[in-house]
């Protein structure tokens, strides 16, 4: 047989190269196909995630993951476009367990995010079904799973990286300080003489503003982090396109 019938010619976009090996790290590469695995096998089997991939082409035209190659095909693999619209959804997220510090800042921007640290891998594909939550990650094999509803990989290291990369990505609407960053719940402010014996004597003193959890009762007030999380909130707006809602700050909290 011919090798270049039994092969293909990839075209991988450089946003996507971070999933491959180094030798597919490139403008162009082959792979040996059989002519019969669709597009929904062959670039996830490349290591990409196809949660991660925005439009296919086959030989110029514009296919479905479910097509199927013709062998010696050129097939380009592009990622998604940002801000990445996905159809049904309505802004809520779920994270996986690796990603604690990234669920508080989502909450923080008022983003509705289911986070567990003790959740497995089928319990949050569960959740992101039947929720319809999107599911955040750094888990490729996780992203791979057919029955998980939607999902997207989070780039970036640190807690600050992986929130501008999903702001940028998915521009979601923020309404700063009206989530528990503990326990997602919706925050209403309080009278300070419903919530007076639960605070520090300095506290008392020094603050007359207060917001209270609906779900877990915890208690918050603008506090000596307020600068540091503030200029977390003003760079996520930066980061999302929007100027988001404004609402009460909410950067220390009481026992609840």
């Amino acid at each position: 047989m011919d090798v270049d019938a039994a092969t293909l010619s990839v075209r991988l976009a450089p946003e996507l190269w971070l999933f491959v090996g180094p030798r597919r790290r490139r403008e162009q590469f082959e792979m040996t196909h059989d002519g019969t695995a669709t597009l929904a096998h062959v670039v996830p089997a490349l290591g990409v995630p196809l949660t991660e991939v925005g439009a296919l082409l086959a030989d110029g035209a514009s296919v479905p993951p479910a097509h199927r190659p013709q062998p010696g095909s050129t097939i380009t693999v592009r990622a998604v476009q940002r801000p990445q619209r996905v159809p049904g959804w309505d802004g809520r997220f779920v994270l996986d367990v690796h990603l604690g510090a990234l669920a508080r800042r989502l909450r923080i921007l008022g983003l509705d995010t289911a986070y567990r640290n003790d959740a497995d891998d089928d319990a949050l594909v569960h959740q992101s079904t039947a929720e319809h939550r999107l599911l955040l990650t750094q888990d490729r094999g996780l992203l791979k799973r057919r029955a998980l509803w939607a999902g997207a990989y989070v780039r970036g290291a640190h807690p600050g990286d992986q929130l501008t990369d999903v702001l940028g990505r998915f521009a979601p609407p923020l309404a700063p300080w009206t989530r528990c960053a503990g326990c997602n719940g919706e925050l209403d402010a309080v009278d300070k003489r419903e919530i007076a014996d639960r605070l520090p004597p300095g506290t008392r003193r020094r603050y007359d503003r207060f917001t209270r959890c609906r779900e877990c009762g915890r208690v918050y007030w603008r506090g000596a982090h307020s600068r540091r999380l503030d200029a977390i909130v003003a760079a996520a707006r930066t980061a999302a396109g929007s100027s988001g809602r404004p609402g009460p700050a909410a950067v220390r909290s009481a026992p609840h």
